[in-house]
């Protein structure tokens, strides 16, 4: 399942992520996205957990925690692109 980690803090890493989302399961992939023009965090990341139960823990487990003093939002990522053409 892949997630949508919104509201970071500019200097939560990749690292952090991982090792957050890692507490609550297995990671198939952790996405922090960046500022292509300054390197630094635009404040959301995407995370892919393989196993859809520890996904939703993930999500109830740290949606609305505060990490490096910002309040985190985490929810089930949309998909934004159809395979059905």
């Amino acid at each position: 399942m892949k997630l949508l980690v919104r509201n970071l803090a500019r200097n939560t890493t990749e690292e952090e992520l991982k090792a957050l989302f890692a507490a609550h399961g297995t990671l198939q992939s952790c996405n922090l996205v960046m500022d292509k023009e300054t390197g630094e965090s635009k404040g959301f990341a995407f995370v892919e957990m393989p196993k859809v139960g520890d996904a939703k823990a993930a999500i109830k487990a740290l949606n609305g925690q505060e990490i490096d003093g910002a309040k985190v939002r985490v929810k089930k990522a949309e998909d934004t692109a159809s395979p059905e053409a």
